[in-house]
């Protein structure tokens, strides 16, 4: 474990199954409780928007390459929302220096470099508008009302992950910019690496970027 000047902090365990492999998260330490009463939605449609455009990977070329060297989106490529971080889940193959090389440059790009062009994020409102709507079930209206109960008077019942429609629907492009801005920073990150890999050398590596783990 080590922290590093800028506050960026790593975790990194040997573990040599299965064989030439390694699973790499990048844990953003804000979620829904970090968002203001008009940025609710905003935590995970930023969650969304790491896919939709990078300075290294245009749209779908980030998917698209990982496809390729057998990493499936959604099974293996994926990521999460939750109230109090966001997770970016990478699995890797490591024996190329190659592959582990263009690994730490989607993570840096991760780290606060999405594009945010305003056209995706139009296009994007729908998908989670959509995804909002197959929430609408049994297991959700449960759960609302649980946590109405459990934490009463507190944030978490007024802040579900998932957001509210019709901040979705209508945010200006600045207000998600600005969450980003605010908290995709060095100190509110933490990269876990578990896998076939020499810690020591995946130290150096996050060393040698660690710079590059900031918004711009």
């Amino acid at each position: 474990t080590g922290k590093l000047p800028n506050g960026f902090s790593y975790i990194i365990k040997k573990n040599s199954l299965p064989e030439k492999h390694a699973e790499f998260r990048l844990v953003v330490k804000a979620g829904s409780l970090n968002e203001e009463d008009s940025q609710q939605g905003l935590a995970h449609f930023a969650e969304h928007m790491q896919f939709n455009g990078l300075p290294h990977f245009k749209k779908h070329e980030l998917v698209s390459y990982l496809q390729s060297i057998g990493i499936k989106f959604g099974a293996d490529l994926n990521a999460f929302t939750t109230y109090d971080r966001t997770v970016y889940q990478l699995p890797l193959p490591v024996s190329d220096p190659k592959i582990l090389e263009k690994g730490f440059q989607i993570l840096e790009d991760w780290a606060g470099n999405a594009n945010l062009e305003n056209s995706e994020i139009d296009k994007e409102r729908n998908i989670i508008l959509e995804e909002a709507r197959t929430r609408k079930g049994v297991f959700q209206r449960v759960n609302s009302a649980t946590y109405s109960f459990m934490y009463k008077d507190s944030k978490y019942p007024e802040r579900n992950p998932i957001g509210k429609e019709e901040i979705i629907k209508n945010f200006k492009y600045d207000e998600l910019k600005q969450f980003y801005h605010d908290w995709y920073r060095p100190d509110l990150m933490c990269l876990v690496v578990v896998g076939d890999i020499d810690p020591k050398e995946i130290e150096s590596k996050i060393e040698t970027v660690s710079s590059d783990f900031s918004c711009k």
